[in-house]
């Protein structure tokens, strides 16, 4: 079982580095490998809103170019400063379905600590994937 404060931890250091000029809206991920290793994300916004990218897909892409896999995934945490936990995009839970496990834990955050679980497909039931092509 992982550490749900560690990799808490992880995804508001990855927040403190988010860039948001225009909402001041912060959002951190981590992706907890199987490894040990973290690889973090934040969402970079652009005066093109269109342009933006959201903390869960930064992370997700630079686990894909840092060569890792859905298998090598243990657990991913996302973090804002929201009321109750965060809860990602569409865009965000298409992604998440197409680059990790159905069953991989997603730990939903806000800054005061208050945490849920749930596992991909949670996120997306009947999701759009490549058995549908």
């Amino acid at each position: 079982m992982y550490d749900k404060n560690k990799l808490l931890d992880m995804a508001l250091v990855a927040r403190a580095n988010a860039y948001t000029p225009y909402s001041k809206f912060k959002v951190g991920a981590a992706i907890l490998l199987t490894n040990g290793k973290f690889i973090l994300g934040c969402n970079v916004e652009n005066a093109s809103y269109g342009l933006s990218n959201c903390a869960e897909r930064t992370a997700l892409f630079k686990m894909i170019s840092e060569g890792y896999t859905k298998a090598d995934v243990e657990a991913f945490c996302i973090v804002g400063d929201t009321l109750d936990v965060i809860s990602p995009c569409g865009a965000c839970r298409q992604v998440m379905i197409e680059l990790l496990k159905p069953d991989t834990p997603v730990l939903l955050c806000n800054t005061k600590r208050d945490m849920k679980e749930y596992k991909v497909i949670d996120l997306l039931p009947y999701a759009f994937t490549e058995k549908d092509l």
